[in-house]
């Protein structure tokens, strides 16, 4: 419950911008494992990853005002799938890092990496995929126009141009059916 309050007090209040955070730049928030956050095995519950990574996207998403701006534009974004890989456990108020960082994106969602490490040995990955939508239409916004609206948010400055996707997040992104679908094949495989 405490991670559930967090995350509505980060998107109630969220920070300020940071002064030239930009949209591919990584942000790393320090946390610490909480008595709700384990499970029966007395390790953090495999669904309070997903929490914290909520809180930690919140946070980077503010930092590179993401928030402000989706306040003005009436955006919302909202998970459209995810997947995680463990390491090694974390414990009862085991202080860590969660690094989330902007991978790329396509037509259709953002690719984000969120790392949890501590004592910088690899602790859990997860990948996120994350749409926009109009929060009164509920519409979809292609990223394209997100990123434009962070550049001319942040001033005169071209909006960047989506780095390749990791190769493994580029096959998971079409395995689970988040990628752009090739309509012309669709086309001929109804045909």
């Amino acid at each position: 419950m405490t991670r559930m309050l967090q995350l509505a007090w980060t998107g109630i209040f969220p920070r300020k911008r940071v002064p030239g955070r930009s949209l591919l730049d990584p942000s790393v928030y320090t946390m610490r494992v909480l008595p709700q956050d384990l499970d029966l095995l007395m390790h953090v519950n495999n669904g309070s990853y997903l929490q914290l990574m909520d809180v930690a996207r919140f946070r980077h998403v503010a930092e590179m005002g993401g928030a402000v701006l989706g306040r003005e534009k009436k955006l919302g974004a909202v998970v459209a799938a995810s997947t995680m890989k463990y390491r090694r456990s974390l414990k009862l108020f085991d202080k860590f890092e969660l690094t989330t960082r902007v991978l790329g994106w396509d037509a259709r969602c953002f690719y984000m990496e969120q790392v949890f490490t501590r004592r910088e040995k690899l602790c859990a990955r997860g990948v996120v995929a994350t749409r926009f939508l109009h929060t009164h239409t509920n519409d979809r916004v292609a990223p394209a126009t997100v990123v434009e609206a962070l550049a001319e948010a942040h001033g005169p400055h071209n909006p960047p141009e989506s780095p390749a996707l990791p190769d493994d997040v580029a096959a998971w992104s079409r395995v689970i059916d988040v990628a752009p679908r090739d309509t012309t094949a669709r086309e001929r495989v109804d045909a």
